[in-house]
């Protein structure tokens, strides 16, 4: 039987469960409400199927419900001071009867079974919303979202970068482990930080010219050739480039504020390239290794005479 309650905090909540006599099946649990004045509730791992008796609960501003057996989002009405609400790891397959939230800033609907971004019209304080791991094929219905720093749709079925016009407050865009071939209609996102397109379809870096703010590119696991399109990126200190297929190092001499740079697993083998990255004096952390170069005997104490200023090569602190 699970409780949320503690010693300090004789909390806010109370669970209930019963055990049929006949064929000892342990019932889905129910929410009581003991501290009606909370401001925090946590039902993380409670066997929850439905969400209900929530009505007392006036000054609720975080909810989370993770890791439970919740099927639909509901009886929410009465909760408008919610500021944060979790239900990742649910049975959720729509989105849906979130109007009445309207001071909500967080939403999490990860690792559910929704298709499609949609009911997110009154959520218009909306900063962060985490939908990874469903079923989503489109990004669409968000660009009215104007407060929206964070948005996070990976490892979905989205086959196209769409629909983000509006979003002029993004910051860190996820879409990562989707089907997406080509980086585009990204020029809007004018305060973007952070960019990730891991594991995806990709062969060209490309339309970044607009993302002038970027600091964190992770592009690994596409098949990309050639690193290319970074000249308005000046500050880029995080490039994450594995996994690809690329056999220079180029194009990256501009990039003043790069700390860390991740090209293990491609196809380097000429030594001569290595020397371009002379240029980048705040370099810190480099992967090279599962390159072709790093089979030479003499590997770690190259990179080091090249690049002596060098905190840690692959996993390995420099000495």
């Amino acid at each position: 039987m699970a409780n949320n309650s503690t010693e300090d905090d004789k909390s806010l909540v109370s669970m209930n469960s019963e055990t049929e006599n006949d064929n000892n099946t342990e019932e889905s649990e129910k929410i009581m409400i003991i501290d009606p004045e909370t401001e925090e509730l946590d039902f993380n791992h409670s066997r929850l199927s439905k969400l209900e008796n929530l009505e007392p609960l006036t000054k609720i501003k975080k909810l989370c419900f993770t890791w439970n057996l919740i099927k639909k989002i509901e009886n929410l009405d009465t909760l408008s001071t919610l500021v944060e609400l979790e239900l990742r790891d649910n049975q959720l397959t729509v989105i849906e009867n979130l109007d009445a939230l309207v001071n909500l800033e967080l939403l999490d609907l990860s690792f559910n079974r929704i298709k499609k971004i949609e009911g997110l019209t009154n959520l218009k304080s909306l900063k962060k919303l985490f939908l990874s791991s469903n079923k989503i094929t489109k990004i669409e219905n968000i660009s009215h979202l104007k407060n929206l720093t964070i948005l996070e749709v990976g490892d979905n079925k989205i086959r196209e970068i769409e629909n983000l016009e509006g979003l002029e407050n993004l910051s860190e865009l996820y879409l990562g482990k989707n089907k997406i071939s080509k980086i585009q209609r990204l020029h809007t996102l004018k305060n973007l930080t952070l960019l990730s397109v891991q594991s995806n379809r990709i062969q060209c870096l490309e339309n970044l010219t607009e993302l002038t703010q970027l600091e964190e590119l992770y592009v690994s696991e596409n098949g990309i050739v050639n690193i290319e399109g970074l000249e308005k990126c000046p500050k880029l200190s995080t490039l994450d480039l594995a996994f690809n297929k690329i056999k220079k190092i180029s194009h990256i001499d501009h990039l003043e504020e790069l700390e860390e740079f991740w090209i293990n697993n491609n196809e380097i083998e000429d030594w001569t390239t290595i020397e371009v990255l002379t240029a980048n004096k705040k370099l810190k952390t480099i992967y090279l290794e599962h390159n072709p170069i790093s089979k030479d005997p003499s590997y770690r104490r190259k990179i080091k005479l090249i690049l002596p200023w060098l905190s840690q090569l692959d996993a390995t602190l420099c000495r």
